[in-house]
């Protein structure tokens, strides 16, 4: 008795270590988890085949377009899950169940849920039957094939005509056998055999967004260096348009006045009232906050669509109001460039989860 006590003890105490070393865990990481879905695997009898991606950051950009499938046959049946997302502001899912899987819904969309976080999601589950059975089944209609001896016979005598219907000429009057799909039924199919499917189907999709992530990824720090470069050209043009105007307004002062001694203290004002309408020094200290902010995005991947089309929205917000006080050639046509390469930004943030 008392060595099976100190058993029971030991296993108790074990347990809530367990306990505790799991609950430590989940706060060490909590900067990252969805309660939602903790919630949910939680109140969730199939708990333990629900994907837990969303509790650890995924590292790398994602887009929003892919396709998986995935499929598992069994002695009575064949599961075929097959998963496409396009682009979309949220998270929408169109999940088609066979009507004999409908109590497995709900469990099927968080389990989605749990994968994915933006973009069009449209998931079809299909059930069909095992290797070696037949997908469909002939029907034949024998009260029509009746119908048809008999108006056959009764038109023979009344035009007077003889011979015999024969069994081929019945079967090749139309509707008198058909074909049509077998409902498989889903007897015995538990919610473990959908969400291995599922789950593998997913896989796919993430690896198939992941892929177009890394080369929409590639293509945005291009697009961030080429505006950088932009940004440089416009930083180093400033103060050369300012020498430049003030020269030019010299030049045109002298062609008016002649030999008139010109007044270098009233030209120096006009300078500086010029300087201070087309002054972008805050337009450019956080047109390069911003650029220092995308690289962290893009650096940090995961689920950054969101975020980088506002930041880009911000991008062009600077760029706007730098081109507007240009005045000079090469800064508007700095300006003009950097446009054009947010707006290339734009169009592919808008493909990222």
């Amino acid at each position: 008795m008392p060595d099976r006590f100190a058993a029971s003890s030991a296993d108790d105490e074990c347990d809530e270590r367990h306990a505790l070393a799991l609950r430590g865990s989940l706060a060490a990481g909590s900067d990252g988890v969805n309660r939602n879905i903790l919630t949910l695997q939680e109140i969730s009898p199939y708990d333990r085949w629900m994907a837990a991606s969303r509790i650890t950051p995924v590292p790398a950009l994602r887009s929003m377009t892919g396709f998986g499938r995935a499929e598992a046959t069994g002695d009575a049946a064949t599961v075929t899950v097959e998963a496409r997302s396009v682009n979309h502001r949220h998270l929408d899912i169109a999940l088609r169940l066979p009507r004999t899987l409908g109590a497995f819904e709900m469990d099927a969309r968080r389990m989605i849920q749990s994968r994915l976080e933006r973009g069009r999601i449209d998931v079809a589950v299909q059930l069909g039957p095992a290797p070696g059975q037949c997908a469909q089944q002939i029907r034949v209609d024998a009260p029509l094939a009746a119908q048809y001896v008999a108006e056959a016979r009764e038109l023979g005598r009344t035009v007077g005509l003889g011979g015999e219907v024969t069994l081929a000429w019945v079967l090749e009057r139309p509707g008198v056998m058909r074909t049509q799909d077998t409902e498989t039924p889903a007897t015995g199919l538990a919610w473990s055999v959908l969400a291995e499917v599922l789950g593998r189907a997913l896989d796919e999709l993430v690896a198939c967004r992941g892929m177009e992530g890394a080369a929409l990824g590639a293509e945005l720090r291009a697009l961030h260096a080429a505006l950088r470069t932009q940004v440089d050209v416009i930083a180093a043009r400033t103060p050369v348009a300012l020498a430049r105007y003030g020269e030019r307004l010299r030049e045109r002062i002298g062609a008016l006045l002649g030999e008139v001694v010109l007044d270098e203290g009233r030209i120096l004002t006009e300078v500086a009232i010029w300087a201070d309408k087309t002054d972008v020094r805050e337009e450019m200290t956080r047109l390069r906050a911003h650029l220092e902010q995308l690289t962290v995005l893009l650096d940090k991947g995961g689920a950054a669509g969101r975020a980088l089309d506002f930041l880009i929205q911000e991008l062009n917000r600077e760029v706007n109001t730098i081109a507007s006080k240009a005045d000079d050639l090469e800064l508007s046509q700095a300006a003009l460039a950097a446009k054009g390469i947010i707006e290339k930004m734009r169009e592919q943030a808008q493909n990222l989860e």
